[in-house]
């Protein structure tokens, strides 16, 4: 008897649990689809423009699918400006900003998760209170000490810094996703013999790669869309990087082909649209992980 009631209850009380799901996935599509929609929306819109002609631009109301298709913008697009050398120098500046910035923020990090020091905790609210300094108060004294050091129109000033410690957002990431490592693991170290150095090299960064990619790839999708550090710093247009050509482009032209600057844009696009969508797992799992 007691069987057949909970099986006779059991039913009735998943039915309406199933249901709410279905109305939360249900309102959660109707929400999402379109917003995901409005976001696609420019970027579609910037495709189709680069297989447009000039005049076509202006037709109203604007079409999706361009009549007639032509290539004629990207092929004359990519002849008006050295397209592979500013995508070389992007790159650059972005990898190795990336290298320096994950292992700089990661020590920064272990020191915080795991040695003790002195007024740790209050060093630790001074490195994230200065996210809340905008980088314009410090973009003056920057540009003075980057001048001093005969820097000016070189790479310098923008992947070096990366290279000591100077993301606070990072190393709060780090200290969080080292915290989760059980302490035991350390200990098992010590007891071998292994330093503060080993630890690091051998146990915090295999554990730590969900971190290590999330960083890596926000670093890099910051770096390589980044526009005013090569308006401030580069004057030679053998150095420029991808936006500060893109945005030359628009200037230089005259009657502003956007044709042939929306064809550009998407080539610089498609390198942190591939990392993103090749990569998204590790940012999503070291941002929770973090989170515990």
């Amino acid at each position: 008897m007691l069987q057949r009631g909970l099986s006779a209850v059991m039913p009735t009380g998943r039915r309406p649990l199933r249901r709410r799901e279905g109305w939360v996935k249900l309102l959660a599509l109707v929400i999402l689809v379109p917003g995901a929609l409005a976001v696609l929306a420019p970027f579609a819109w910037m495709v189709s423009v680069s297989f447009e002609h000039l005049h076509q631009l202006i037709t109203f109301p604007p079409v999706l699918i361009p009549h007639p298709f032509t290539f004629a913008p990207w092929v004359q697009g990519f002849t008006s400006m050295p397209f592979l050398q500013y995508f070389a120098n992007s790159l650059f500046v972005a990898l190795m900003s990336v290298a320096g910035g994950c292992l700089s923020t990661s020590l920064a990090g272990y020191a915080f998760a795991r040695l003790r020091f002195p007024h740790k905790n209050l060093v630790f609210f001074c490195v994230l209170s200065m996210m809340m300094i905008p980088s314009w108060v410090t973009l003056i004294p920057q540009f003075v000490l980057f001048k001093d050091l005969g820097w000016i129109n070189t790479f310098y000033p923008l992947w070096v810094p990366q290279w000591f410690g100077v993301g606070a957002f990072f190393i709060f990431l780090f200290r969080q996703f080292f915290l989760t490592i059980p302490e035991d693991i350390f200990e098992a170290a010590r007891l071998d013999g292994c330093g503060y150095l080993t630890s690091y090299t051998r146990i915090l960064v295999p554990l730590s790669l969900p971190a290590f990619a999330s960083s890596a790839i926000l670093m890099f999708l910051a770096q390589w869309q980044d526009f005013v550090g090569p308006l401030i710093y580069i004057n030679g247009y053998s150095k420029y990087t991808l936006p500060l050509a893109l945005a030359n482009m628009q200037a230089t032209l005259g009657a502003s082909p956007w044709n042939q600057i929306m064809a550009m844009a998407v080539l610089a696009s498609i390198p942190p649209i591939v990392l993103f969508f090749v990569a998204q797992r590790y940012i999503i799992t070291g941002i929770v992980v973090t989170q515990k």
